[in-house]
């Protein structure tokens, strides 16, 4: 088949729909289909550049959702979309993220294929949905497959667009992340150390986790929070971290894809302090791959992910003392660490991107066979 994956949000901009459409994208290729990216330049698109990663209009950042959103603009979008479509006459148009009203939109608008749409965001309300629902509406009855990534996702969508929505899990590349990864030499003299992979913005919760690490340095002086990520923010969420405890705080920035899960291989155990609004925590599954032990806020999101106790410890979302006494509890237990670290890594197989991508290709046959 001839399928081409569209979203506004695409690396080199991180986050879950670009590492989804990334692994679906590469998987569909190693399956033998003829599969193309579709999304908007964001100036300096290196390392992400290939023939079959197609760059129309200039990405802008816009706040959305206690986080950034990603909106395309460029006056002659829709005539080089329209035309791009023509050229290329693809069996399926596959949407990643919100019904967005631009490229997603005019992918819609001038698809000739059949159309597919995966839902990741997870929220209570959506002002954008409200706003722009008139105008989506008449192309939502253009989709011919709906997907969530989880039932968090599904629901949060379906109140403004109902429908009969697949199930089909954001996954894991279950070789990238690994148990025997080296990790980075110059933190195996540390011990114990805590990691956060994540942008620095509202929702990930990194405050609480800030505020939470002096009570544990009380109890496990030596102990190192390992801070990976980036954001507009980064300045505002240093000042969180008390004066007596920044010499056990490592910010290390943004990491190489390459790097990454040897951050994850250095860590005793993986947080993430999440607010909400997350549709299901592809960080959770990286952690749980990677052999780690997990203590995550109680949301909904995680909790599909995630079994209290089996993989990980939940604590109360917004609540720095649980969240302490959470990771305290679990580095006071070598045995339970090393026991939940090997679950993960049994429950992450099963999201394994092989498993996730025939699950779509099953998806896009059972539709297209009913239409015929």
């Amino acid at each position: 088949m001839k399928i081409l994956l569209v979203a506004d949000n695409f690396y080199p901009h991180t986050g879950g729909v670009p590492e989804h459409m990334l692994y679906l994208w590469q998987h569909l290729r190693k399956f033998g289909h003829d599969a193309k990216i579709l999304a908007p330049s964001f100036g300096k698109n290196y390392p992400y550049v290939d023939e079959n990663i197609i760059r129309i209009g200039r990405a802008i950042n816009i706040p959305k959702n206690k986080s950034f959103a990603i909106l395309t603009f460029g006056i002659t979008l829709p005539w080089k979309l329209r035309r791009f479509l023509d050229e290329e006459n693809f069996d399926i148009v596959h949407i990643q993220g919100p019904l967005a009203p631009v490229l997603p939109y005019f992918a819609l608008k001038y698809s000739k294929a059949k159309n597919f749409v995966t839902f990741h965001s997870a929220h209570e309300e959506s002002f954008g949905y409200v706003l722009w629902e008139p105008i989506l509406e008449q192309y939502f009855r253009k989709i011919d497959g709906l997907i969530a990534v989880s039932e968090v996702a599904r629901d949060s969508v379906s109140k403004y667009f109902p429908g009969d929505y697949r199930i089909i899990p954001n996954g894991i590349d279950t070789n990238r992340f690994r148990t025997d990864v080296k990790p980075m030499p110059e933190l195996e003299k540390y011990s114990p150390k805590i990691l956060f992979v994540g942008r620095f913005e509202p929702r990930k919760g990194l405050k609480y986790l800030f505020q939470a690490f002096p009570m544990i340095i009380d109890e496990f002086p030596e102990a190192k929070l390992i801070i990976v990520g980036r954001g507009f923010l980064e300045r505002y969420y240093r000042r969180y971290v008390e004066e007596h405890i920044k010499g056990n705080v490592i910010f290390v920035g943004h990491v190489s894809p390459e790097d990454l899960p040897r951050y994850y291989a250095s860590c005793d155990i993986y947080s993430s302090p999440a607010t909400g609004a997350e549709s299901f925590g592809i960080v959770l599954l990286e952690a749980m791959a990677s052999g780690k032990p997990i203590v995550a806020s109680d949301i909904p999101g995680y909790q599909r992910v995630m079994e209290q106790g089996k993989e990980g410890l939940f604590f109360k979302a917004c609540d720095h003392e649980s969240l302490a006494e959470n990771i305290i509890c679990l580095l006071k237990d070598k045995k339970r660490m090393k026991e939940m670290g090997q679950s993960g890594r049994e429950k992450s197989l099963r999201y394994d991107w092989k498993i996730v991508t025939k699950q779509v290709l099953d998806f896009y046959k059972e539709i297209l066979e009913k239409r015929v």
